[in-house]
């Protein structure tokens, strides 16, 4: 199902139509989205532009003695010379790890930046309330502190601002129970360092630009005044404490996967 390309183009991604590379898959699409930086809404000039999606193997892959391919992944060069990276998870897999309290999934998932779509991806989507729980909290503060790490050894812009983002995410999920992961955006949901807006504008400039100017000890307070407040949201919050949808998702995998017209 084809997409209108304007919501691309005003995330900012060098290359739209990328209609002639999905149709070069071996298996069928059910959906691909945008992730990375252009996700989050701190994209740079030189940003590599990230897809990410799910193809359904045929039955026969999966019963044969054959390992199945279930995750997919190529990277190449635009004609505009931008770098380009696709990685998809058959059907199967990513419904399991739609069960797990795994943010960066529903993030692909739920990405605004839509490419390709069918009647699957939108079940997925209706089902995706139905997998979040309070749990997910773990992922955004185990994300945060990956990045805090590498922003610490290598000093610069992109993994200090991937630091707050995620903490966002998971403070703002843990209120609202919405997966929200633009950062321009939850700075107007979430209380969050004055000094973001300014970092954005930089990270413009170079995708693995330093981050000069920055106090890295303030930052690093900024840092963990959030992870109280992700503790605090996670104590508090409404969600459950397990994922629901499990009988709804392998309902709909064994009927993509045995009937393919269905998932068009």
């Amino acid at each position: 199902m084809s997409t209108d390309t304007t919501h691309l183009q005003d995330a900012g991604l060098p290359v739209t139509d990328l209609g002639p590379v999905l149709a070069g898959e071996r298996h069928p699409l059910l959906f691909a989205t945008v992730s990375g930086a252009h996700l989050y809404g701190f994209p740079s000039r030189d940003s590599d532009v990230d897809l990410r999606g799910v193809h359904v193997l045929p039955a026969e892959d999966l019963v044969g003695l054959r390992e199945p391919e279930e995750t997919r992944s190529r990277m190449w060069d635009s004609e505009e010379g931008v770098e380009m990276d696709l990685v998809t998870h058959d059907l199967r897999k990513f419904a399991r790890l739609m069960l797990k309290p795994n943010g960066y999934v529903l993030e692909q998932l739920l990405s605004p930046l839509v490419v390709h779509t069918t009647a699957v991806h939108a079940e997925l989507v209706a089902l995706a309330p139905a997998v979040l729980t309070r749990n997910h909290a773990h992922h955004y503060r185990g994300f945060a502190r990956t990045q805090w790490r590498l922003f610490e050894r290598t000093g610069e812009l992109k993994p200090l601002l991937y630091t707050f983002r995620a903490l966002l995410t998971g403070i703002h999920l843990m209120r609202s129970g919405e997966v929200l992961a633009h950062l321009p955006t939850l700075l107007t949901r979430v209380p969050a360092p004055s000094c973001l807006p300014g970092l954005i504008t930089a990270k413009a400039a170079a995708e693995h630009g330093g981050a000069e100017g920055v106090d890295r000890a303030e930052a690093a307070r900024d840092v963990e005044s959030l992870h109280r407040t992700l503790d605090r949201a996670q104590a508090d919050s409404e969600l459950p404490d397990a994922a629901s949808g499990f009988d709804a998702l392998h309902e709909l995998v064994v009927r993509a996967r045995l009937t393919p017209a269905s998932a068009g």
